[in-house]
């Protein structure tokens, strides 16, 4: 019998208790804990449950705002009123540790545990969006990599029904053997019909619905909580495994159960199980939960309760029912064809108490495990890592000459980081629904309507891990910037945020420097543009044997379209004859330095070199060129819209060219003074979007933008109807290139590599 097993500080240890914290368990027991109990404490002050390394940095995030209808990390996903009497309910989450072992279901079982974040909180999904960061793909284990992720999201994803509609990828070594997979899902909810995860009531009943327990993902909340090494590969049973087909089911019977009113409380069992749900909600409600596993559905022979308790096995819920309405839950559940079974009953002791058996395994006080409870709170050392002493300065290079740009150009549209992500995104449905009205490619963030009405949700991640590394402060605001200026490109007002941050180890000081910082930025950031954190998700020990990840805070953003018919708009040129414009700052002139071109895909790229400091940003100046940009979307005059980020002005434009229906463009650029061409060209200064527009509304968008002095309107030339892409720079051809070659750099680059994917 498990409970016989003795327990002492090397079995604790082997847990991923530190002595102090085993030494806190026997104080708050005053005893010895049973092995279920030493699996309770380990899996629920793990990183990944408790957040006892980032807590108190988190909680220097604005997390208020007048839309904001739930407080950060109260419930199982954010909540922002959009209007109209409804909510969207959305959050990020990572899944790193298990696709990094076993991608296939490490990306599929982070779908599936997303989407029921958003849908126990009674609303329905509507989009599912990913974040993927990869090693090189000239690596054989990389493209291994890759193609399961990719597969596992399409599969789960389209076989649930709801479209992914957005993403990004990013490849580079700094992520080799530890990928990042970041999920985020998107639903929609009536205000005032949503549900709690808390539990309340002494004497009602607690369900376990949904799916059978067995013993995939025992220990994953730890797992996900200790670097990557070769003993992870041994860990497969830590990764979970999905079933879409049952999730739809559990779905729908969880909505009408909750439409029913026979639900008191509901949450998701995700890491750690029965064991995070019940500890959580009874500490939530100030209450305790009396369980019997005996009665808990289970597939597999001979479980022991701590399996049974630890188990992350998908498709499942812990539910407290409404007293009286037990047998209604139940055939609602059974309509399903899911189980819906009572394993025990709510109390007032303010204690999770377990039997096995008809032995008590466990009985542990529920406050004393969560967050914001009694689980630890650390204040770890921090050291400005001694690398940035190095980056930061930029070693003399040579500027590109005038008959290198167009193979540059080239080059940097074949980028992985920058070429189309067809391949990945012909994978995924992103219609189903009916609800998508812009999807991947073609516009800067996808919108999806709000069905009933002429409003649309614009949704994006984004982040540049590069520039966190480089200057996590700066890196961090531009997280944040980045995303919201690509839900205005989409025709977006900006709401709010939810976010992912991936870093390496905590304990190592310099990890947790750059932790704080990037936390800092994005704090300037929200707090400038009238974005709140709704809550999200910590991935620590993000780390190959060889060094951690870039830090890497991925931002999910979520904005609101009044009007889906007029004010969305994607990112190619749409007619000939068209005036080209940049929106930037105020007497920006391109402010072309050697530094911008720090951080860039130019530099990574065509010099191998990641270094410098990242581009220019400047908040105030964000904030003034955002709000004139949406203003010129709704005024209607605007053909098309693109933000400049990665490869910098002259991949913008190429890009508009690209997702444009056989045209060209003709640009000239006029810099003032001194100036590097490849800085001009290709250097990534932030807060500048490129706009096309009729010659006709030329004079009427200049009135508009009277009301915006900060900003400045520059034109860069005319739509062309002969596909292709000619620039000038004080009256001196740079290139001529055609449509072709860009499209053949652009559209082919990723689905060659991935042609070498072993049968």
């Amino acid at each position: 019998m498990d409970h016989e097993i003795p327990v002492d500080e090397t079995l604790a240890a082997e847990h991923g208790l530190t002595p102090e914290e085993y030494g806190w368990i026997l104080e708050r027991l005053g005893r010895t804990p049973t092995i279920t109990e030493l699996g309770i404490y380990s899996v629920m002050w793990s990183e990944h449950c408790s957040y006892k390394n980032s807590i108190a940095v988190l909680k220097t995030l604005p997390r208020e705002g007048e839309a904001l209808l739930v407080g950060a990390g109260d419930e199982n996903a954010g909540l922002v009123d959009i209007g109209d009497g409804l909510a969207a309910a959305f959050k990020i989450e990572s899944h790193n540790h298990p696709s990094a072992v076993e991608p296939y279901q490490g990306a599929a079982t982070g779908v599936g545990g997303i989407h029921r974040d958003i849908f126990t909180m009674g609303a329905r999904p509507i989009c599912a969006l990913n974040s993927l960061r990869f090693g090189s793909l000239d690596q054989s284990r990389v493209r291994y990599l890759f193609d399961g992720v990719v597969r596992g999201i399409g599969d789960y994803g389209n076989s649930f029904g709801v479209p992914t509609v957005a993403g990004e990828v990013y490849f580079d070594p700094a992520y080799e053997g530890n990928p990042l997979v970041n999920a985020m899902s998107v639903g929609i909810v009536k205000i005032g019909a949503t549900a709690s995860a808390i539990a309340e009531g002494a004497g009602n009943k607690v369900f376990i619905v949904g799916s059978s327990t067995g013993r995939d993902g025992i220990h994953g909340a730890t797992f996900a909580s200790e670097e990557i090494s070769e003993e992870s590969e041994k860990k497969r049973p830590s990764v979970q495994v999905g079933d879409p087909f049952t999730e739809k089911l559990l779905l729908e019977a969880t909505l009408e159960a909750l439409a029913a009113g026979v639900v008191v409380g509901i949450q998701d069992m995700g890491a750690a199980g029965i064991t995070c749900s019940s500890c959580e909600m009874s500490a939530k409600g100030g209450a305790g939960m009396r369980l019997n596993l005996d009665h808990v559905p289970v597939r597999e022979p001979d479980m022991t309760a701590y399996e049974i308790m630890l188990s992350e096995s998908q498709e499942r819920m812990l539910l407290i029912c409404v007293p009286g309405k037990e047998e209604q839950l139940q055939s609602v559940f059974e309509k399903w064809d899911l189980h819906a079974v009572c394993i025990g009953e709510v109390t007032d002791t303010g204690r999770v108490q377990v039997h096995y058996q008809g032995v008590q395994v466990a009985d542990v006080e529920a406050d004393h495990l969560v967050l914001g409870g009694g689980a630890p709170v650390y204040h770890r050392e921090s050291r400005r890592p001694k690398y940035l002493n190095t980056t930061s300065r930029l070693p003399a290079l040579k500027d590109v000459q005038i008959h290198e740009v167009e193979s540059v150009l080239n080059r940097l549209l074949g980028s992985p980081n920058i070429a189309s992500k067809q391949w990945v995104f012909e994978q995924y449905d992103t219609m189903v629904r009916t609800g998508t009205v812009t999807g991947p490619g073609p516009s800067d963030a996808a919108v999806v309507r709000i069905k009933g009405s002429k409003k649309g949700l614009a949704v994006k991640t984004d982040c540049n891990g590069r520039y966190v590394y480089l200057n996590p402060r700066k890196g961090g605001q531009i997280a944040v910037a980045e995303a919201a200026r690509n839900v205005v490109c989409a025709g977006g007002q900006p709401l709010a945020i939810t976010n992912c941050l991936n870093f390496g180890n905590p304990y190592k000081p310099e990890v947790y420097w750059t932790f704080k910082e990037a936390v800092g930025g994005m704090s300037d950031a929200c707090k400038a543009l009238g974005t709140p954190v709704t809550g999200g998700n910590v991935s620590f020990y993000n780390e190959n044997p060889e060094s951690a990840v870039f830090p890497t805070p991925t931002i999910g953003m979520l904005g609101l379209v009044e009007d889906i018919d007029t004010h969305v708009i994607q990112s190619g040129f749409r007619q000939a004859g068209d005036h080209i414009y940049l929106l930037s700052p105020k007497d920006w002139n391109f402010r072309a330095g050697h530094q911008e071109i720090g951080g860039t895909e130019y530099l990574s790229s065509i010099h191998g070199q990641t270094i410098g400091d990242a581009p220019h940003m400047d908040l105030a100046e964000e904030c003034a060129v955002q709000a004139a940009a949406l203003a010129l979307i709704r005024s209607g005059m605007i053909a098309s819209v693109h933000d400049v980020s990665d490869g910098g002005l002259l991949v913008a434009l190429a890009e508009g060219i690209l997702f444009a229906e056989a045209l060209g463009a003709d640009v000239h650029l006029s810099p003032r003074g001194e100036f590097r061409l490849d800085a001009l060209l290709f250097g990534e200064a932030q807060s500048r979007i490129i706009l096309s527009v009729a010659e006709s509304d030329a004079a009427q968008i200049q009135t508009i933008l009277l009301e915006h002095p900060e900003v400045q309107w520059t034109r860069l030339g005319t739509v062309q109807s002969k596909p292709e892409f000619s620039v000038t720079v004080d009256d001196q051809q740079v290139f001529r290139c055609s449509l072709e070659a860009m499209k053949s750099a652009y559209h082919g680059s990723i689905a060659q590599h991935m042609e070498r994917v072993a049968a």
